[in-house]
């Protein structure tokens, strides 16, 4: 623990950065936040003082990560077989109609 005018204020872990620029989240400060393996944090930065917190999740946040299992659609095309399948049964309800 760190004591700054005699009360205790802040407790120091150290952790070491590396080449990649990554660190290790000690137990303890992943415990503290509810952090488990894969989970996204957010680093805040305000006055010189840098914080982590588990990231919000949010639709932004979670865009990409799940693989589609197909590729995207053309829905253009689906719209227009959809729309000309219709026609063919308007017609055909038509002429059964016209008998």
């Amino acid at each position: 623990m760190r004591l700054l005018n005699g009360a205790r204020t802040m407790k120091e872990i150290l952790t070491t950065v590396t080449q990649r620029g990554q660190v290790t989240l000690p137990a303890e400060v992943r415990r503290l936040l509810g952090i488990k393996p894969r989970d996204k944090v957010a680093f805040t930065i305000e006055e010189g003082r840098v914080g982590l917190r588990p990231a919000a999740f949010t639709l932004r946040t979670a865009f990409g990560s799940v693989t589609p299992q197909h590729h995207p659609e053309d829905f253009e095309a689906i719209a227009q077989q959809a729309k000309a399948e219709h026609v063919e049964r308007v017609l055909k309800e038509m002429e059964r109609s016209a008998r």
